[in-house]
């Protein structure tokens, strides 16, 4: 007989302000506001407990201060890049990806409420729920201790991501890169797509055209996978051409 999985209990929360960059008195001060224990209540846990407050408030309160310190970090350290370099680096780490790395550091999701469903379904290591968790979280320590002490730890948390150009090369967004690359040219990206192999071993592969500009060609599992590696590839190659790199620094 199958034995029945059981949902886990939310971690007590005491060991995660260990893990975030606050003094002792900072760490009481959120913790006597219950703004904590809000941040990391999700809609989930809430419609299975009679619709207690959830944390989808903190998380849109949070996302604004999150994106306002990266960009005044960006605008200060980056005195030379343009606009759009300086999008993209904040697109990369304000990202769901970027957010569940930092989460995960902080094994946020053991402390995280959820429901019995989205608990059994792998909901304590789902990026979306970690990277809405982390807003929800900076979005209560921004409402308790001020905005000082929010910004500073935005700063600490993402800092080592802030910095690492390997980190922003993996999440580059490429194929918005390409259609504003042919934007520039006035003129339209055109994908082109191919398969081979057995039914359940296929290999798909696109082509991607700017006319005038590039052709490029890349290979995947998906259809999706492979018009992402032609894009990638186009946009290396143009950006070579030019004599630039992928994450400029200024």
């Amino acid at each position: 007989m199958a034995r029945r999985r059981r949902a886990t209990e939310a971690a007590d929360p005491s060991a995660l302000l260990d893990a975030l960059p606050l003094d002792a008195a900072q760490a009481a001060d959120l913790t006597a506001t219950g703004l904590l224990d809000l941040a990391l209540t999700h809609r989930s846990y809430s419609y299975e407990h009679d619709g207690v407050p959830h944390n989808e408030r903190l998380e849109f309160l949070g996302d604004a201060v999150l994106q306002l310190a990266v960009t005044e970090h960006l605008y200060a350290t980056h005195p030379t890049l343009p606009e759009g370099d300086l999008a993209r680096r904040r697109a990369a780490t304000v990202s769901t990806r970027a957010l569940a790395v930092v989460a995960s550091r902080m094994d946020l999701g053991a402390y995280v409420k959820l429901g019995r469903g989205e608990d059994l379904t792998g909901g304590r290591t789902k990026a979306s729920i970690l990277a809405d968790t982390t807003e929800a979280v900076i979005g209560a320590v921004h409402l308790a201790l001020g905005q000082n002490v929010s910004r500073r730890m935005v700063l600490e948390l993402m800092g080592p991501l802030l910095e690492s150009d390997e980190f922003l090369e993996a999440g580059y967004d490429y194929k918005s890169r390409l259609q504003e690359i042919a934007a520039a040219e006035g003129r339209t990206v055109a994908y082109a797509l191919g398969e081979s192999g057995l039914e359940h071993q296929k290999t798909f592969t696109a082509t991607v055209t700017v006319e005038g500009v590039i052709t490029a060609d890349g290979d995947g599992a998906s259809k999706k996978d492979a018009e992402l590696a032609a894009a990638q590839n186009a946009v290396r190659a143009v950006l070579a051409e030019r004599g630039e790199t992928l994450i400029p620094r200024g």
